[in-house]
């Protein structure tokens, strides 16, 4: 057993003890150490290798919150994975990228995929973002785009998806139109309802600076001064997506985003998304993102049900 002193200086020890020390329980969970806060300093007891994996994930928190980031539970759940998969290995500039400061707090990037997400999004007038489920492809799309909205940067934000049934046969739906069509358009909304006050979406969405469609809807329009996202794109056709590409306007930007594991086309059609990411790479102004595993920042089950697949299919 070793001890080893941990200097604060520079920093406001609350932002990295978290409330009520949680941040530091935490870190003693992962790595089966002691650590006790004395002022400036904090006292960590424990194994030599475990002390020193804690220190590399300590040092990089330190700079981070001296550059003004906040660190939470993900940030050291994150760092504590990279330790031990990656035998040492810390990817030291997490969380650098730009975060959007929204109704409900920051937005921040979780992993350095998602930081090259959001600098894409930035950059490109087209931007392609596959990835499995959990990796905030939809999420950050959304929340860049509410983001673009409230300082006035876009006109509108159009929010699109394929109405494909997931698997399922779901037969006759009653209800007008709308009412047949918002339960393939819910997890669009439920993403808003997280990023902007209900009264606020509401009234975006009478003034129509915030349209949430089908992507059926998109035919035959010329969209200008807004920022798109067609979700879920794994499930478009390739007509449907060029139909899709060939909407867009003068001062206006598309992100699309899907997970190519889940396709739910049937009839041995090929995914508009697939087809895009070949043809379309090598055109300047259009950027393809690749999140992986590493950037899965949803329920820590989900990462391991994602790989659990991914074993299975690798045996066929």
């Amino acid at each position: 057993m070793v001890t080893e002193k941990v200097d604060l200086e520079g920093i406001i020890p609350l932002h990295l003890f978290g409330i009520k020390d949680k941040n530091l329980r935490l870190l003693s969970k992962n790595y089966g150490i002691s650590i006790v806060p004395r002022g400036e300093q904090i006292i960590i007891t424990g194994e030599k290798e475990e002390i020193k994996s804690a220190r590399k994930c300590l040092d990089t928190l330190v700079h981070e919150i001296k550059k003004g980031k906040i660190v939470d539970e993900e940030e050291i759940k994150y760092l504590f994975e990279h330790n031990r998969c990656r035998k040492g290995f810390l990817t030291p500039n997490i969380g650098t990228g730009k975060s959007l400061l929204l109704h409900q707090g920051l937005v921040k990037p979780k992993t350095p995929g998602q930081e090259g997400y959001l600098k894409a999004l930035e950059k490109y007038d087209i931007v392609i973002c596959i990835g499995p489920a959990g990796t905030g492809k939809t999420y950050l799309s959304i929340a860049k785009a509410v983001w673009l909205l409230k300082n006035k940067l876009t006109r509108r934000i159009i929010l699109a998806r394929p109405a494909v049934e997931a698997g399922e046969r779901l037969g006759f739906l009653p209800g007008d139109l709308k009412e047949k069509v918002d339960p393939y358009l819910r997890p669009l909304y439920d993403a808003l309802y997280e990023l902007l006050p209900h009264s606020e979406i509401r009234k975006n969405i009478d003034e129509r600076n915030i349209e949430v469609a089908p992507l059926a809807y998109m035919r035959g329009r010329n969209i200008s001064n807004s920022f798109v996202i067609l979700d879920e794109a794994q499930n478009t056709t390739k007509l449907q997506m060029k139909m899709f590409l060939t909407r867009l306007g003068v001062n206006s930007k598309a992100c699309i985003t899907g997970d190519v594991t889940q396709i739910d086309l049937g009839n041995g059609r090929e995914s508009g998304l697939i087809h895009i990411t070949n043809i379309l790479k090598d055109i300047k102004g259009i950027k393809i993102v690749h999140l992986t595993q590493e950037d899965i920042v949803r329920h820590k089950l989900v990462k391991e049900i994602v790989q659990a697949y991914e074993r299975e299919n690798s045996k066929s």
